[in-house]
């Protein structure tokens, strides 16, 4: 019989809300299994640093938000700075949360990524066969770009709704699209809420598929 191990690493990260930089090098210098134990604790479980002062508000968002989704409310979650307080993207790196952060949902659930999936498959249809027309250059550009990468983001496992355009055609995006203006606009009201820029929502196929596109970003 051997002891639990963890490596030398992981050891040093002692907070629910570990500096961005101390997260990063753990996960560069521990290998894969630091990266990975980095993705399922830090990244996706306990109350965000976004809500450690009133949790509960935290448990109400989700319950409203899983009704509009219908999703269990405990598949939903927050990334970024609003999950351990600090950035960790790279041209970003250690930028507190505040007020011009943006909210960063991420949803693992298999029912509403197949939703998202159809309006993505049927918009890119209706894109490719000039069915549907971006309104300038610039949207044209994001589109094809989004179009692009839409069967390698499927094989990932993973979609962004904000890949697809907010249109009526498309009724899981445009419901989310809806539901991130009201979060937004019921955070500024409420007493004590995070204040954010703007809110998205990322959904997952299932948690290996997180798990595994963590362990990409970390890298």
């Amino acid at each position: 019989m051997e002891a639990f191990k963890i490596s030398t690493q992981l050891s040093t990260l002692l907070d629910c809300y570990p500096n961005a930089r101390h997260l990063i090098d753990a996960a560069v210098n521990g290998g894969e299994q630091s990266k990975v134990a980095i993705a399922r604790l830090w990244l996706s479980e306990g109350i965000p640093y976004a809500f450690k002062n009133k949790p509960a508000l935290y448990e109400s968002v989700r319950s409203w938000l899983g009704t509009r989704l219908d999703v269990d409310p405990k598949e939903i979650n927050l990334t970024g700075s609003a999950r351990i307080g600090q950035s960790l993207a790279p041209m970003k790196l250690g930028t507190s949360f505040g007020d011009q952060s943006d909210m960063d949902i991420f949803i693992v659930c298999k029912h509403l990524f197949e939703r998202m999936k159809t309006d993505f498959n049927l918009w890119s249809y209706q894109f490719e066969g000039s069915l549907v027309h971006p309104s300038n250059d610039r949207e044209k550009r994001f589109w094809k770009n989004n179009n692009y990468r839409r069967p390698k983001l499927i094989q990932r496992g993973f979609l962004d709704s904000t890949l697809v355009p907010n249109h009526t055609a498309y009724p899981t995006i445009k419901n989310i699209a809806q539901s991130m203006w009201l979060l937004k606009g019921k955070l500024d009201i409420t007493e004590d809420a995070p204040r954010v820029k703007s809110a998205s929502v990322r959904c997952y196929k299932d948690w290996s598929s997180y798990v595994r596109q963590m362990v990409v970003s970390l890298s």
